[in-house]
């Protein structure tokens, strides 16, 4: 097949997400064509199957806002003509579904029929897409989908539950590059962390109100009352000013790093112990399947799509958002030496139920079954 992939070329969880989902079709010998504003950060490697298309945004005094949405359409009715393309998968609906919608609309007069895939993967839905501003369109674009998946069956509920969705929304799970992310021999890095073995607890996000980072921050201050301890944070973002200070007032700060924007996270999660997810809401929970794939049980909040993916009990424990306290006493009962070895074994076994290999082969699925519905009705 030939697929045209539209995405955010960021480190945000759509992204990745659309990126390596894109590189594991070209590998599986799909032509895959990526439309977007920037080279997507994870498109890292060269594959004969693989190709890039840059949306050039004119700026026009007239415009106080370059008209991206635009710009996009006119990209995709171009590559879609050009490279004969077979089927167009948008990923985050604001504001791909709707250009996806407009390109769809300007082929049919030139006689292409491309059908569109539309990709929810959380915020599109349950915080942008609500607001009054977007909420039609949001629920047009959707309803005007030749198909329509979401990352989780919480994103799913939610999606019929505030919008007036017409169609059937199939759920296909995030997934895992198991080669990428494993669990990597870091002796080194651990005995610079942790010169005394203390154990490492673990939080990655880009530092967002959503993510409750205040809340890592005093898990883990308590768990460190109790225990020897270091804390990891991966990520930047608005909150960061805030939470340095609070390391400061609570005098943890010598025992917290804020490393930054990482793109080898894999390498810290190598090293951890715990990972601390307290977050308000999460579709999926993609940082912390990422934990799991590395090894390492999992603190977290029961928001949205996460309980699907953490196992309470099992893979880590779940708790109400804002539950600090039943956070903390989790965490450390999880990192019990005896009792640790246990979780991290059924965090990895759980992290293989979202192998790549297992999730690309469903999405390949629902394209020849969507291309195959467009072509059923062209031809009615």
């Amino acid at each position: 097949m030939k697929i045209g992939i539209v995405c955010y070329p960021t480190f945000g969880g759509s992204g990745v997400v659309a990126t390596e989902l894109g590189k594991a079709l070209a590998l599986k010998g799909h032509q895959v064509h990526f439309i977007t504003y920037s080279q997507p950060a994870r498109l890292d490697f060269f594959n004969e199957n693989l190709f890039y298309h840059e949306v050039y945004i004119p700026s026009y005094p007239l415009f106080q806002y370059p008209p991206y949405e635009l710009a996009l359409s006119s990209k995709m009715v171009d590559i879609v003509q050009f490279e004969k393309l077979d089927l167009l998968h948008v990923h985050y609906a604001i504001p791909h579904a709707s250009a996806a919608y407009m390109a769809k609309q300007i082929l049919k007069t030139k006689g292409i029929n491309i059908p569109v895939i539309t990709t929810l993967h959380g915020t599109d839905i349950t915080l942008v897409g609500k607001d009054a501003s977007f909420e039609p369109v949001v629920t047009f674009s959707i309803n005007q989908s030749d198909g329509v998946t979401a990352v989780s069956e919480s994103l799913r509920t939610e999606t019929y539950e505030f919008f007036p969705i017409e169609r059937d929304i199939e759920v296909i799970p995030n997934f895992i590059n198991l080669e990428k992310f494993r669990r990597q021999k870091k002796e080194h890095f651990r005995t610079a962390i942790s010169p005394n073995n203390e154990k490492l607890l673990v939080h990655t996000s880009n530092f967002r109100s959503v993510k409750r980072v205040e809340d890592v921050i005093q898990i883990f201050s308590r768990v460190h009352d109790h225990i020897p301890s270091k804390l990891l944070l991966v990520g930047d973002g608005p909150e960061r000013p805030k939470m340095e200070k609070l390391c400061r007032d609570l005098g943890i700060y010598h025992d917290v790093r804020f490393l930054g924007k990482l793109e080898a996270v894999e390498e810290v999660l190598s090293i951890a112990d715990v990972f601390l997810m307290p977050s308000e809401k999460e579709s999926f929970g993609l940082a912390a399947l990422e934990a799991m794939a590395c090894e390492v049980p999992v603190i977290s909040t029961d928001a949205g799509g996460i309980p699907e993916l953490n196992l309470n009990g099992v893979t880590g424990f779940v708790s109400a958002v804002g539950d600090v306290e039943n956070m903390v006493q989790n965490a450390l009962y999880v990192l019990d030496d005896e009792r640790l070895p246990t979780f991290k074994a059924n965090a990895l076994a759980r992290a293989h139920d979202f192998d790549i290999e297992k999730i690309v082969p469903l999405y390949e699925n629902f394209y020849q079954k969507t291309i195959a519905a467009q072509l059923a009705e062209v031809n009615r």
